[in-house]
């Protein structure tokens, strides 16, 4: 990842309970760690809790930005390498984005691309309207699923709605919270079946398998990144294994040459 336009990823799942925002923090940990420069951005609008997982309390969030203050005031160190740009949680203020919106987020997060190298985009669970938009928006996405049935189906969902309405057609896949590797492959080669049989030109690449870690829930509990509360669990070791494969992503090069692409193309998709 030489580039200096930044990789924008989003995080995402079809539904909520999956672990995908504590993957998210936990792979912001571990690119910092790589020497990269990351920030987070917490879009999961309205039930915000990436801050939660890492024991800050942001004074400011992304309902100031949209207020006009500047990005870098509303920037909050995580306290492991990478920066968060928080959501709000338990308001409906900032539940869903007008046009004027993302503009104005537009216009906000212009300047942000000579600052990182990835922008990791934690997004909402789910099919609705800013889910999408996210991951529209973004150049690579993750899709977070567990070896529930639901899960399963919900993932499915998730892919044939950005297929059919955006033409998103490609996808990284983690199978998080498995018994065993094998489990977790089982789970990908399930939901590659669905996809070739009812969709057809999907792309998906299985980007890891996180296993049940008890440690897991010791560092939630503290409010601490697995990757840095107990950094050779295996779920940190696999989380490792993912950061290594997203370094060796190439960030798209685009017209604007900036991360204002990324901007106005998820206004565009979601106007």
């Amino acid at each position: 990842m030489t580039s200096s336009v930044p990789l924008v990823c989003s995080l995402t799942s079809g539904k909520g309970g999956v672990g995908k925002t504590n993957l998210a923090v936990n792979l912001a940990v571990q690119l910092a760690q790589l020497g990269k420069r990351c920030v987070l951005l917490d879009a999961d609008l309205g039930l915000a809790n990436v801050d939660v997982l890492l024991g800050i309390a942001p004074e400011r969030n992304l309902g100031h930005l949209l207020q006009g203050m500047a990005v870098a005031d509303v920037l909050c160190p995580s306290g492991y390498g990478f920066s968060i740009l928080p959501a709000t949680s338990g308001g409906t203020e900032l539940t869903a984005l007008s046009t004027g919106q993302k503009l104005e987020l537009l216009e906000a997060l212009d300047g942000l691309e000579d600052q990182l190298d990835v922008l990791l985009v934690d997004t909402g669970a789910g099919v609705g309207d800013t889910v999408l938009y996210f991951n529209v928006a973004a150049q690579e996405r993750i899709l977070v699923l567990t070896p529930e049935p639901t899960s399963l189906t919900d993932a499915y969902a998730l892919i044939k709605v950005l297929r059919q309405r955006h033409g998103v057609d490609r996808f990284h896949v983690i199978v998080n919270m498995t018994s065993t590797a094998r489990e977790g492959k089982a789970v990908f080669s399930r939901l590659v079946g669905a996809c070739d049989h009812f969709l057809g030109g999907i792309a998906l690449n299985l980007l890891g398998v996180v296993p049940q870690d008890p440690l897991v829930r010791q560092a939630v509990t503290a409010q601490i990144p697995f990757c840095a509360h107990t950094p050779h669990s295996p779920a940190a070791t696999a989380v490792a294994q993912i950061a290594q494969s997203v370094v060796s992503w190439r960030p798209q090069e685009h017209a604007d040459g900036n991360i204002k692409f990324f901007w106005k193309r998820l206004l565009f998709a979601g106007a």
